[in-house]
């Protein structure tokens, strides 16, 4: 089914390096410390594919998974530009929430581009 697809295989593929990649830079972000910088490459990398759900007029599910992730990178930028201006958080446990649910809604992607298409 995927093979015969290869803009879905595409599709598993970013999704797969999204919640990668972000699992990944929370354990870098752990050794050494979150920083503004962090969160604003977090919303930096995650924008394009916000653009591009939003630009393909995708199906219900794309957008249900692009929501989470935006609200995952949200919580997640907001509790460390935050944290850099003095204050103690936005939540406990903010940053891990909104990286839990980046990873997620990555996930979600990656499925939702597995779903059948409304032709």
């Amino acid at each position: 089914m995927i093979a015969a697809q290869p803009g879905r295989a595409l599709c598993v593929a970013a999704a797969l390096c999204g919640a990668a990649g972000v699992a990944f830079s929370a354990v870098a972000t752990h050794s050494g410390g979150g920083t503004i910088a962090t969160g604003a490459s977090f919303l930096l990398m995650h924008a394009p594919a916000l653009l591009a759900v939003g630009l393909l007029g995708a199906s219900k599910a794309l957008r249900l998974a692009a929501w989470l992730l935006f609200v995952g990178v949200a919580l997640f930028a907001a509790d460390l530009i935050i944290r850099h201006y003095g204050a103690e958080r936005l939540f406990p446990m903010a940053a891990p929430a909104g990286g839990v649910m980046m990873i997620l809604g990555w996930i979600a992607i990656g499925v939702a581009s597995l779903l059948p298409r409304r032709g």
